[in-house]
């Protein structure tokens, strides 16, 4: 099965992905962007996709419950169709879900590599807290990123979009979520310019 275009994205709102996964027996949560707009209560800005994340070892399970979609692996640049009899290859991380009668992707689901109890940055391992602080849940029951953990991703690439997340999440920031952002941006982007603005904040 040939991919859409990798612009091809009517992704579902949180909402939407919210009620497909209400009854959901494994963890997932909302990631990105739009995990930062589910805790400032408000969209900010556009979004290109829609990123939710789930454990490694569940990912077949929510194949199974999208079974409206077809996933593709993506991997190094290549987009490739993953038929669902098959099974998730070691080295993929990542699986859009298409849409193929609309003819549009719905959701990125990216795994990691935790347990139901920790949470565990999938390009540090040693960068490790309880599940239960890394996830938050909305008023509306939807699971999403905590903000710290979501900048931590942004900072390696710092697009436009991530800079303008970051000023926009720095004020609402509590000092302790301050110092702890600081700590790992110090391990794992010494020097970046995201650290001089956190240390003023404070």
């Amino acid at each position: 099965m040939t991919p859409l275009d990798d612009d091809a994205w009517a992704a579902w709102s949180p909402r939407e992905l919210g009620q497909r996964l209400r009854n959901a027996i494994h963890p997932w949560y909302i990631a990105g962007g739009w995990a930062l707009d589910i805790w400032h209560g408000r969209q900010t800005r556009e979004h290109e996709d829609l990123e939710f994340v789930v454990m490694r070892n569940d990912a077949n399970y929510f194949r199974v419950t999208f079974n409206e979609l077809d996933f593709f692996t993506v991997h190094s640049g290549a987009v490739e169709y993953l038929p669902p009899s098959a099974k998730l290859p070691s080295d993929v991380w990542q699986l859009w879900g298409a849409d193929m009668r609309q003819g549009c992707w719905r959701v990125d689901m990216m795994m990691e590599s935790g347990t139901p109890d920790r949470w565990i940055y999938k390009r540090n391992r040693m960068i490790q807290t309880a599940r239960s602080d890394a996830v938050r849940v909305s008023e509306a029951g939807i699971p999403y990123l905590s903000p710290i953990q979501v900048l931590l991703f942004k900072a390696k690439y710092c697009r436009e979009k991530d800079q303008k997340d970051f000023d926009l999440s720095l004020p609402k920031l509590s000092a302790e979520e301050r110092q702890q952002l600081t700590i790992w941006l110090d391990d794992m982007h010494p020097g970046h310019t995201w650290i001089t603005k956190l240390q003023r904040s404070s």
